[in-house]
C-alpha cells in the first residue's frame, strides 16, 4: 500500500473516531439533557463524517486501487494527490469549526474552496488511471 494511501486512510479514521464521538455526545444530549449548547457541534459532526470521513477513506482506497497502466511504481502525479490530502484536511477543520470559533462566514467558504480544490486535484490525478474496458 503507497504511503499516502496509509496516510490518507489513517487519517480518515481519526475523523471517524472524532465524529461518532460527537455524534455520541448528541445522542445522550436527547436521551438525558446536558446542555442546549451540545447542538453547536451538529456541523461540525457532520462536517466530520461526511468530507473528513467518508470523502478521505474513498480517496485513500482509490489512490492505492486504481490501476497503473506502466510498470513505473509513480501512480500519477503524487504531488496532486499531496495538494488534495492537505487542503481537504485544512478544509473540514476550518469549516467544521466556523460556528464553535469566533470566525467570520469567509473562513468557511475558504473551507469550502479548500474542499472542493482537494477533489478536484484528486479527479485530475485519477482521470489518466482510469481507461475503458476495451483499452
Amino acid at each position: 500500500m503507497p504511503q499516502l494511501s496509509l496516510y490518507l486512510i489513517r487519517s480518515s479514521l481519526i475523523y471517524f473516531v472524532a465524529g461518532f464521538s460527537i455524534g455520541m455526545l448528541l445522542l445522550w444530549q436527547k436521551g438525558a439533557y446536558i446542555s442546549a449548547e451540545i447542538w453547536k457541534l451538529l456541523p461540525l459532526h457532520l462536517e466530520l463524517l461526511t468530507f473528513g470521513w467518508i470523502i478521505q477513506l474513498v480517496m485513500g482506497v482509490a489512490f492505492w486501487i486504481l490501476p497503473r497502466f506502466s510498470r513505473s511504481p509513480q501512480r500519477g502525479n503524487e504531488a496532486l494527490v499531496w495538494f488534495a490530502f492537505v487542503s481537504l484536511n485544512i478544509g473540514v477543520l476550518l469549516v467544521g469549526f466556523q460556528n464553535l470559533l469566533p470566525l467570520s462566514a469567509i473562513w468557511g467558504l475558504i473551507g469550502r474552496m479548500l474542499e472542493f480544490l482537494a477533489v478536484l486535484a484528486f479527479a485530475t490525478n485519477a482521470w489518466r488511471r482510469i481507461k475503458p474496458f476495451a483499452e
